[in-house]
């Protein structure tokens, strides 16, 4: 059984090749008329480069690594929180830094931003690479390339940021209503990925970040008392897990572990945990009952280092949504908490 999911996540990776291939055709093109030469068209995505600042920012990388390090050193609940908050702003108009902007109104200020963290981190790397390097790079940059260096201090894998975003000017709250909150179903979250040009593999991929970080106890208590208003806790919770969950959640003020496990290493065991009836909120559990995605759900918990490979890859994939590259797109913000003068 393992071994037939594994051959299906990777024979799903393969067709996502194929549809993304150029020129891709089932019919037999003639012998004698010749091919059109068509344009290539670039994506946004495609102006992006690894070397992007090698000659006008070349320490960047280093600064970002060094204060990412110091914080998480300092709070290391600090690292699924800056991933959390790449995950927020890419959602939303995508990776333009949109989720940084502090004014009335903007989408830090909506319900579903309430307990994003790690705003201060990007701060004060801002500060620090304004000094080396003024009015050079983005801050939609800094926190993609923060929440890698995050990943990585957590545990997990590292794979190398292209840069060249530039920083939207709009923000507005009612807008991030569409970042997913832990209630919805798998078809919403399988909606809202496609229309970022995430397939179901990087929905069940990214989810998997769940492996660190804590939510409060408001966010789960319907699951634990009164699931869909029946008086009772939601069944697809183990009853080990649930009398734990009772006795940590005594007040909704406190926190608990995405990860009851393993919660403060990046590993696959946050899959093994949604098989045994231990995922923290509805969006993870279900996961593993939705015949769309428990097959990539099984394969992950027996094969720990497809996760890490695909995650990488799956986070290049969520840095690169709807970013904006173009010569009169987007500015670089001198300050991430407001647009430029």
């Amino acid at each position: 059984m393992m071994k037939s999911c594994f051959v299906l996540v990777l024979l799903y990776m393969q067709l996502n090749m194929l549809v993304l291939a150029k020129g891709v055709t089932t019919r037999t093109p003639s012998v004698n008329k010749p091919k059109p030469i068509l344009p290539t068209i670039l994506s946004p995505a495609d102006y992006l480069s690894f070397t992007y600042y090698l000659n006008t920012c070349p320490d960047l990388e280093g600064i970002i690594q060094s204060k990412v390090q110091a914080w998480i050193k300092k709070d290391y609940t600090l690292a699924a929180s800056i991933i959390r908050l790449h995950f927020h702003d890419c959602a939303v108009r995508g990776c333009d830094a949109s989720i940084l902007l502090n004014h009335t109104g903007s989408e830090r200020t909506a319900e579903v931003s309430k307990t994003l963290r790690g705003f201060q981190v990007i701060d004060e790397i801002k500060a620090e690479v304004e000094k080396r390097c003024p009015k050079t790079v983005s801050c939609a940059d800094i926190l993609t390339a923060a929440a890698r260096d995050a990943t990585v201090i957590a545990g997990g894998p590292f794979w190398e940021v292209p840069f060249g975003r530039k920083d939207g000017r709009i923000s507005i709250s009612k807008e991030a209503n569409i970042v997913p909150d832990g209630h919805e179903n798998v078809t919403a979250l399988i909606e809202l990925f496609q229309s970022k040009g995430l397939n179901i593999l990087d929905l069940v991929i990214l989810s998997g970040s769940h492996t660190i970080g804590r939510c409060t106890c408001s966010s789960i208590q319907y699951r634990l008392n009164n699931f869909n208003g029946t008086g009772k806790a939601d069944p697809s919770i183990d009853m080990k897990y649930l009398n734990l969950l009772k006795r940590n959640c005594r007040r909704e003020l406190n926190y608990v572990n995405l990860d009851a496990t393993t919660p403060r290493t990046f590993d696959s065991i946050y899959y093994t945990n949604l098989q045994k009836k231990m995922g923290l909120l509805s969006t993870d559990q279900l996961l593993y009952s939705d015949a769309r995605t428990s097959p990539f759900v099984a394969a992950l918990a027996s094969q720990p280092s497809l996760f890490f490979n695909q995650f990488a890859a799956s986070m290049v994939k969520l840095g690169n949504v709807q970013v904006l590259t173009g010569p009169k797109e987007g500015e670089i913000r001198q300050n991430c908490n407001f647009v430029n003068p």
